[in-house]
């Protein structure tokens, strides 16, 4: 589990259990203790470098790029290409002129070694080129605001409206059940009465779509029409994944 998840801890945690700890008073908490250490020391200062020869670099938080929540650099799972890095402070820095305050979100994008090794539960997350971003909230006096409506960053869906495609409705039907299966993986919903800020939004996605190292993105389709989106880069990502309207998925070549 500890693998799956951060992709060292696991390798971590088995050099722990084979020294020898059990002649120690209190082993199992000193165990713990050993693990936390090496486990952060591995994290913030051995695996930046290591991963720089697999061409993978840690997201800094910038005053305009952030992650959602410090779980996942904690996790690991802030690593990306140095060109995704690059796209991301320059939309970043790029939509914090038009909506000052406001800075780039982003959630999962990959762990720093090996290309193909999964970044569960996404299905692509594996070569350091494919990062989430978060949508931009607004509140309920209609001022843009940093907070998100799920501890996760996932499962608060900006769903169809009645006159809307309903690409939920069509896959569900076509026998992808866990389409919507991420509205269980919120961890939490924190701020309910936030809502999309769909301008702030479509700024973000538009600042995107300007560089040119960007291959696709993944939304709804009834998001890019609301948006009134036309650029090819932006794509249904197919019924196997899951829905893709409570964030963004890029990818860059």
């Amino acid at each position: 589990m500890l693998t799956v998840i951060t992709q060292i801890g696991g390798i971590i945690y088995a050099f722990v259990e084979l020294l020898p700890l059990r002649r120690f008073a209190r082993y199992r908490f000193l165990k713990i203790v050993i693990f936390t250490v090496l486990y952060a020391v591995s994290t913030f200062y051995a695996v930046p470098k290591v991963a720089a020869l697999y061409g993978r670099v840690p997201i800094h938080d910038t005053p305009n790029l952030k992650a959602h929540s410090v779980i996942t650099k904690l996790c690991n799972r802030n690593y990306v290409d140095p060109s995704l890095n690059t796209v991301l402070k320059q939309a970043a820095i790029a939509l914090h002129r038009k909506h000052q305050g406001i800075y780039l979100v982003y959630l999962d994008a990959s762990f720093p070694f090996f290309n193909q090794f999964p970044l569960l539960p996404h299905l692509s997350h594996n070569d350091g080129k494919k990062i989430d971003i978060s949508f931009i909230y607004k509140d309920q006096n209609g001022n843009l605001v940093n907070q998100k409506p799920s501890i996760s960053g996932y499962g608060v869906f900006e769903a169809p409206t009645g006159k809307e495609h309903n690409q939920i409705i069509t896959c569900k039907q076509q026998g992808s059940y866990w389409y919507d299966f991420t509205q269980y993986a919120t961890l939490g919903t924190i701020y309910t009465d936030l809502a999309f800020a769909k301008k702030a939004t479509k700024d973000l996605l538009l600042e995107l779509l300007k560089r040119k190292d960007v291959q696709k993105i993944f939304i709804e389709p009834h998001l890019k029409d609301r948006l009134q989106l036309k650029s090819s880069k932006i794509r249904f990502q197919g019924c196997s994944a899951v829905r893709h309207d409570d964030h963004i998925h890029l990818e860059i070549q």
